[in-house]
Formats: C-alpha cells, sequence, structure tokens
C-alpha cells in the first residue's frame, strides 16, 4: 500500500512522459509536486523540511548543470569557428564501404564526442557527416542512435557515473562505506560488462544497417565485417578498460574513442580486415524507401577551411588538462578539492545537516570545458557575433535540462530522506524474505522493499531496464540515474545483493536507453531532416537495445553467481 503511495511521483512522470508525450522539462516539476504532496501528508514531513530538501537538490543539480554547459558551449564555439567541419572532412576518404564507414564515424567519432560533450551531440553531429558519404538519413540516425550507447557511462567527462555514485553517496557512508571507493569500483564494474556488450552493439549495429536499410536486406552482408567489428571492439576496449581501472570516469570515453580513432582509420585505409566487396547506398533510388530520405531542408555547419590539427587543439588542451586534474600524482588533485576551492552552504533554512559543498574548480564543466571554450574563441580568432551565437545557443539547449534536472534531483532529494517511524513499523510487521538493513522508513526504501519482494534473487534482470525507461522516459542517462540509482542501490541492500554491481546495471541501462530515448530520437531527426520518422527509429532500436540489456543484465549475474562483490563492507551484518 505504501509503496503504491510513494511511487505515485514517478508513476505521474511515465504516464506524463510517455503517455501524453510532455517533455521532462515539464513532467518533473508537476512530479516534484506530488512528491511534495505525498511527503507531507503521508510521510508527515514539514513544509520547512520540504523547502530545504528542495534548496539542497536544487543546488546539487547545479553542479550537474555547469558540466553540462560547459560541454555544450565548447561543442557550439567549435561550431561557430569551422572546427566542426574541419574535422568531419577526415572522414570522406578512409573507405567507400558504409559498413566500415558507420563504425568508424558512427561509433568511434560519436564515442568521443559522447565522452567530450555528451547530451544528444554525438548523435546530431556524427548522422549528418554519414549523410554526406552517401548515408540515407534515416539510416544514419538509426545506427548513430544505436552506436550511442556504450561510451554514455563514462561519459560526458564521467557525468552519468558521477551522478549516480553521489545520488548514493549517502547511503553508502550510512552502511559504513567510502563513497569515493564506491565512484572508482562503480566506473570499473560498469565498464567491464559494457564493454562486452560493446562488442555486440557494433555488430547489432552493422546488422541493422544492412538487414533495414540494405539493397538485398540480408545479414549475410555483415559477415565479411565482423572481423573489424571485433578488431574495433578490441582496440577501443583495451584502453577504455584500462582507463576505468586505473582512472576515475570523467576520462575513460574521451581517450577511449579518441584513442582507436587514428588506428581504425589508419587501418582501414591500410585494407586491414577490409570486406572484399565494397558495400554502398549507390543507386539506392531503385530499391530505398523514400521516408529514409531528408523531407526538410538542414542547414549545413561553417566552414572556414581550418586545418585539422588547429581543429583538434581544443580536445587535445582538454584532455591534457583532466590528466593534470585527475591523477594524483601531479597533485592538482588534492589542491582542487580543498580550500580555498570550496564554496559552502550551510543549515539549509536552519537545518543544521542539510548542507551543500561546491569544489568549483574540480567541476569539469568549469574547469576545462569553460576555460577552454574561451580560449578557443581566442585560438581559432573567431568574431563578437560567433562567440555571442555560441554563447546563446547554449543557454537556449541547457534550458530544458536544467529545468528537469533541478526538479528531478529535488524529487529524489525528498524520496531519500522522508521518515514516519508508523509506516516503518507497518511494513516491517508485513514480513520479509531477505534482510533489513538499517533502520529506514523513506519512500525510497519503502518502493525498494516492494521490489525486492517481488523478485529476489532475479532482480539483477531488472535493474537495466528500470535504467532504460528512466533514459527513455528523460531523455538522459544522467536524469535516469537520478530518478532511480537510490532506489536500485536500496533494493540491493535489501536483496543482499552487490550494491556496486546493481548500480552499474541502472548505470549501463541508462546508458543503453539512449538509442531509445525520445529526446535524442527527436534531436538526430530534426539534424538528419527525417522528423515524422521518430516512431519508426524506435521500433527499428528497440530491439538491438533489448539485446545489450540482456547481455549486460547476463554478465553482472555470472559474477554475482560467482561470489564476486565489489565492496563488502557495506553490505547488511
Amino acid at each position: 500500500m505504501y509503496a503504491i503511495i510513494a511511487a505515485v511521483p514517478i508513476l505521474l512522470t511515465i504516464v506524463f512522459m510517455v503517455g501524453l508525450n510532455w517533455p521532462a522539462k515539464r513532467a518533473l516539476p508537476v512530479a516534484w509536486l506530488a512528491a511534495c504532496g505525498v511527503s507531507g501528508i503521508v510521510w508527515k514531513m514539514g513544509a520547512l523540511e520540504i523547502g530545504a530538501r528542495t534548496i539542497a537538490g536544487f543546488l546539487s543539480a547545479f553542479e550537474t548543470l555547469c558540466i553540462i554547459f560547459g560541454a555544450i558551449l565548447l561543442m557550439n564555439v567549435l561550431k561557430q569557428s569551422g572546427a566542426m567541419t574541419a574535422i568531419n572532412k577526415i572522414f570522406s576518404n578512409i573507405t567507400k564501404d558504409a559498413r566500415i564507414q558507420a563504425i568508424i564515424v558512427g561509433y568511434v567519432f560519436a564515442g568521443f564526442i559522447e565522452g567530450a560533450a555528451g547530451f544528444g551531440t554525438p548523435a546530431a553531429l556524427a548522422a549528418p557527416i554519414l549523410i554526406s558519404l552517401g548515408f540515407p538519413p534515416l539510416a544514419a540516425a538509426s545506427v548513430c542512435l544505436i552506436y550511442n550507447s556504450t561510451p554514455v557511462c563514462p561519459g560526458p567527462v564521467g557525468v552519468p557515473t558521477l551522478t549516480a555514485s553521489s545520488t548514493v553517496a549517502s547511503a553508502v557512508a550510512k552502511l559504513g562505506g567510502d563513497p569515493d571507493k564506491f565512484t572508482q569500483l562503480l566506473t570499473k564494474w560498469t565498464c567491464i560488462p559494457h564493454m562486452i556488450g560493446g562488442f555486440a552493439i557494433i555488430i547489432l549495429g552493422v546488422c541493422i544497417l544492412c538487414k533495414v536499410f540494405g539493397k538485398r536486406k540480408t545479414l549475410r552482408d555483415v559477415l565479411p565485417v565482423i572481423p573489424f567489428c571485433l578488431f574495433t571492439g578490441v582496440v577501443v576496449g583495451s584502453i577504455y578498460i584500462v582507463m576505468a581501472l586505473f582512472t576515475g570516469p570523467e576520462l575513460v570515453s574521451m581517450t577511449a574513442f579518441l584513442g582507436a580513432l587514428p588506428i581504425l582509420i589508419f587501418a582501414a585505409k591500410k585494407g586491414f580486415l577490409m570486406p572484399k566487396e565494397v558495400w554502398t547506398f549507390e543507386g539506392m533510388e531503385e530499391w530505398g524507401d523514400p521516408t529514409w530520405m531528408s523531407s526538410q531542408k538542414v542547414r549545413s555547419s561553417k566552414d572556414k577551411g581550418m586545418k585539422a590539427a588547429k581543429a583538434w587543439l581544443p580536445y587535445i588542451f582538454i584532455g591534457i588538462l583532466l590528466v593534470l586534474t585527475r591523477v594524483a600524482v601531479f597533485g592538482l588533485k588534492e589542491i582542487l578539492n580543498n580550500e580555498p576551492f570550496i564554496l559552502h552552504v550551510n543549515h539549509i533554512l536552519g537545518f543544521e545537516d542539510i548542507n551543500w559543498d561546491f569544489k568549483f574548480l574540480w567541476n569539469p564543466g568549469i574547469m576545462p570545458f569553460i576555460l577552454i571554450a574561451l580560449i578557443t574563441v581566442i585560438l581559432h580568432k573567431m568574431t563578437k557575433q560567433e562567440a555571442a551565437v555560441a554563447l546563446k545557443d547554449s543557454f537556449k539547449q541547457i534550458s530544458g535540462a536544467a529545468v528537469a534536472l533541478l526538479f528531478g534531483v529535488a524529487m529524489v532529494n525528498l524520496y531519500r530522506f522522508t521518515s514516519n517511524g508508523d509506516i516503518g513499523a507497518t511494513v516491517a510487521a508485513a514480513g520479509f524474505s531477505g534482510e533489513f538493513t538499517y533502520a529506514n522508513s523513506s519512500m525510497l526504501y519503502i518502493m525498494a522493499h516492494a521490489l525486492a519482494n517481488i523478485f529476489h534473487g532475479a532482480y539483477f534482470l531488472v535493474a537495466p531496464l528500470i535504467g532504460v525507461l528512466g533514459a527513455f522516459m528523460s531523455g538522459s542517462c544522467t536524469v535516469s540515474n537520478t530518478l532511480f540509482s537510490s532506489l536500485q542501490f536500496e533494493t540491493a541492500t535489501l536483496l543482499v545483493m552487490p550494491q556496486v554491481l546493481i548500480v552499474a546495471l541502472q548505470n549501463m541501462g541508462g546508458a543503453i536507453g539512449n538509442m531509445v530515448c525520445v529526446n535524442n530520437i527527436v534531436s538526430v531527426c530534426a539534424t538528419t531532416g527525417t522528423s515524422g520518422n521518430e516512431g519508426k527509429l524506435i521500433r527499428t532500436n528497440i530491439v538491438p537495445c533489448i539485446i545489450y540489456c540482456v547481455i549486460v543484465a547476463a554478465v553482472v549475474g555470472i559474477f554475482i553467481a560467482a561470489g564476486i562483490n565489489p565492496m563488502p563492507e557495506i553490505m547488511p551484518k
């Protein structure tokens, strides 16, 4: 009963966003209001505390918004300066085979863009490149969305993983664990299954390309490129896993996909593992579907004739700064995480336990992204008008995400910090087959209690699908993690399952959901001029989405069966 009442705000979010097609910026404020009502009327939280928890949530969301804004600002600066066009030209003379082009541009280059910027930019930037190489616009949109999955968790700049970790940090600490250690382990145990699934998704993207959009519409056309698909997985995966093991999440996708890009371009140009028969879309007018093509004119990017080396410099600077600030041996990590570089907001609305600390120079949105964006304006000799357009576009792009994140985090704060002893006693009296962790009667814990009762040991199969649902609803792995990471953590704790692995499944599910989430699909359709085909893209991409979820769930299930628990010290005693 109480679990159903607690679920009302989330159920409303699903109804508004999935059933009524409301955007997240409209649905989440209404859901937050519902959460205020439930926490105040049923859980008896005072109005002043509801206000304080909401303000604390807004402040926490501001940290993520800084990162999103910095990443988008740099991307818009590069588009206005002509750098993105210069980067795009690199791909025009690699190979004529459309399957290989899809892998290099749609998976590897877009993976780097996800690591550096994310939030809808990878598919929106990579798809036009594929169109310029001869792809039907709808095929370009579909394959880029499918490939925008593996790099999402550790990218952009680690935001989704850092969000998942920060959301559960207080719960980790309450169980006697170190939140920083949890972040490190979450990165590792997200990336290992994710990269295993990554091998499959490279092949699945080519399968969709050949089966749905190919002239012969046969999976036999996939076989000749499987060796190059596996080679791509090995090259990307080697860097990806090493970075996941030895650094934080910020650098994983950026370095893995950027490092793999020149290797794979060189291999393709030299004919290494290239299929003997070149597969293209030439003559598509005779066998293609008219709905695959653009239905409206798409504006082309600026071209100033910039050299590729100069265009890449901002990303090189970002990589250097991230290494210098994230790798402890250089000494900057400790400096940036301590005074005087911390902004404190203490005792919000008079509550001693409600505080906020902002390590502003540690935030990658401020340094390096905003810093490098400002340097790029000078380096690329942009006009004041071009810089103003980049800034204006960035604020416009972030406005929807800002509202969604502000109210999403505020709502989760209410879920986490409500408490009512009478409700806790009632639920406890109903019985539970597992072990209780600690005295808790929050809305979040009551919902976790219900899920644990329903799924028991099979919960790992459900966990990634919850992440997919969150991404589908909100258009973001980050928002999905904001909404559901705490729920996944509490459910895992109740079921005495490794919390790191279950939250990792949430993280991966949120990433996988990018290929079917409404926001990304609307964005890439607008970019490719295929608006009106959103439903067709969802139906096409749902198959690889489900397959990917099954793979990562199976891998984590094997880990759990083998007794792997990355952080046993936070298991219930």
